[in-house]
């Protein structure tokens, strides 16, 4: 795979995950493979949209309902625009990941110590600083497959029939723009180094000196999943082997690539723990900053 944009199907189940309980058809008629091919009609029983006697369709509804959920709050989070810092004035160094880094004229004092970079936006700063974590997230292969299936019904299972009537893979505007992802992945490295920071800079207790809080562990679990994330990604692992003949003829991207294809294996758990975590250190400091509770500390060095 080349970098640049380029027309490809849709991300498909493996193998493993199609491995699913077969059922026989009628004895009286034997089975026959169906095509697929792009701009032809869907393959799948004609009469009846599926043989599987399980449950398929608890998979597709749980992505519904959590996908759906974290859209809702972080649009409620993004648009609200206060309640996302916790400063000097508490003795904390709080900043949420939607609003990281804060680099508008909107930003409250001391939420920006990289500076005012876009002095003429004047709306949340979230609304500029999520574009790319939505943008990743939004084109990642994994999540591709699930929204496909869970919103699209495209298809929402393996032996399922397809929601649509005809088959056009991402050749397609504007799914054919999916392949930006990968330029979304190299912005996404910036916003982990910037969140790192947040988390390092949460360990300073502004007029109590050095220490750790619930707060500090939130932000730092969540550079730690965001690392995670990112090192899984299949693009990530890509950058370390792909387009090579010979991994001998390239021993360090080999042990890189070694290193990386264990976490691409788990790439669909860690993206969705990461982004549960991710709502969920918002939601920790914007309840802190509105006064709903405080933050505990866990220790401090005076």
């Amino acid at each position: 795979m080349k970098y640049g944009l380029r027309a490809q199907h849709a991300p498909v189940a493996s193998a493993e995950e199609c491995n699913v309980t077969i059922v026989e058809e009628a004895r009286d008629s034997a089975p026959t493979a169906i095509p697929v091919e792009i701009g032809k009609p869907r393959g799948g029983p004609r009469d009846r949209r599926t043989l599987r006697k399980d449950s398929w369709w608890q998979s597709p509804t749980v992505t519904v309902v959590i996908l759906s959920t974290f859209v809702g709050y972080s649009t409620f989070a993004a648009f609200q625009g206060r309640n996302y810092y916790v400063g000097s004035g508490r003795h904390r160094n709080l900043l949420s990941p939607f609003y990281s880094p804060c680099m508008t004229h909107a930003c409250v004092a001391g939420s920006h110590p990289l500076g005012i970079w876009f002095q003429f936006w004047q709306f949340s700063p979230a609304l500029l600083v999520l574009i790319i974590p939505l943008g990743l997230r939004l084109t990642c292969y994994y999540y591709r497959k699930a929204y496909y299936r869970a919103f699209w019904q495209s298809p929402p299972a393996c032996a399922v029939a397809d929601g649509h009537a005809r088959y056009t893979g991402e050749t397609r505007f504007p799914l054919v723009w999916q392949n930006i992802h990968r330029y979304f992945f190299f912005l996404a490295f910036f916003l982990n180094i910037i969140l790192t920071i947040d988390a390092i800079e949460a360990f300073r207790l502004p007029g109590e000196g050095v220490g750790m809080t619930i707060g500090t562990i939130f932000l730092l679990v969540n550079a730690a999943l965001l690392w995670m994330y990112s090192s899984s990604c299949h693009s990530f692992r890509h950058i370390c082997g792909g387009n090579l003949n010979e991994f001998s003829k390239h021993r360090i991207r080999y042990r890189i690539w070694k290193i990386v294809t264990p976490l691409n294996a788990r790439h669909m758990q860690i993206a969705w723990t990461s982004l549960v975590v991710v709502g969920l250190t918002d939601l920790y400091v914007r309840l802190v900053a509105a006064g709903v509770f405080t933050d505990p500390k866990i220790f401090v060095v005076h």
